[in-house]
């Protein structure tokens, strides 16, 4: 039996157009993917992220939070920018670092003008 009938969706998807839009979402990130997700709740699912879950398989909170981001118009943004990537000139050069770190204490304990 189709998973929309077993879950309360009007009979609108069949398997394959389910299938499609799992493999459209699956080529989207965060934000995006979020909003696409949300965007299919709200038509196929009564924007009940519940549903979407039984029908697509897609996880509840990410469908939660993409109808929250399309509620309130926020975006919510992930710490992958912040916690991937080339690491800081700092934690490359922590001796260097350190050194500029003392000189400029120093500078700035005799010049209180820098």
């Amino acid at each position: 039996m189709d998973r929309l009938a077993l879950a309360g969706a009007p009979k609108a998807l069949t398997s394959s157009q389910i299938e499609d839009l799992r493999l459209a979402a699956s080529k989207m990130n965060g934000v995006e993917r979020r909003g696409f997700q949300a965007e299919m709740a709200l038509k196929y699912c009564k924007g009940s992220a519940r549903l979407a879950e039984t029908v697509f398989g897609w996880g509840r909170q990410n469908i939660e939070v993409g109808l929250a981001q399309k509620r309130t118009g926020i975006t919510c943004m992930g710490l992958q920018s912040t916690k991937c990537g080339a690491k800081r000139w700092e934690e490359k050069q922590p001796k260097a670092a350190l050194s500029l770190q003392q000189l400029l204490a120093i500078l700035c304990s005799t010049r209180p003008d820098i």
